[in-house]
């Protein structure tokens, strides 16, 4: 499935006052996260009546919460909100029943999980990085970087 393809500019004070609220994270303000100007939805494919979602701070595993900013656009409004949510938890176990990948998505989010979702720019990026590594190495004639 591919990734939604839906982004947003982040309302950077909702932003501030929702990552402030969190009870013990992410602490003081020296320790409050980069924010993004613009957020992409992290959702696959999906209609209008779901709304966008873009995670905006990942709790440490004791807080077991991560800050989530979901948005809809509607009658040329776009609405914002902020909500803690659980982590999804779903894993999948491809070659290791020990090693697995976990979702990184909220609990209970709508369609497919992380794993299933395709960015296909993120995937041509990652391509032409890999072309210029092996490109840079080969020009390289074989020392040792």
């Amino acid at each position: 499935m591919l990734q939604c393809t839906a982004f947003t500019e982040l309302p950077e004070m909702g932003a501030r006052v929702a990552l402030m609220g969190l009870p013990g994270e992410p602490g003081a303000a020296s320790e409050a996260p980069d924010l993004d100007e613009f957020l992409l939805c992290e959702l696959g494919e999906h209609d209008e009546t779901i709304e966008h979602a873009a995670q905006l701070w990942s709790a440490s595993a004791r807080a077991g919460r991560d800050l989530w900013m979901f948005w809809s656009e509607g009658g040329g409004c776009r609405k914002f909100r902020f909500t803690e949510l659980l982590p999804c938890p779903a894993v999948i176990h491809r070659l290791s029943v020990r090693d697995g990948e976990a979702c990184v998505l909220y609990d209970r989010h709508p369609a497919a999980h992380s794993w299933d979702v395709r960015d296909p720019l993120a995937d041509l990026m990652a391509e032409r990085i890999r072309e210029d590594v092996r490109r840079d190495r080969d020009a390289g004639g074989g020392r040792g970087f």
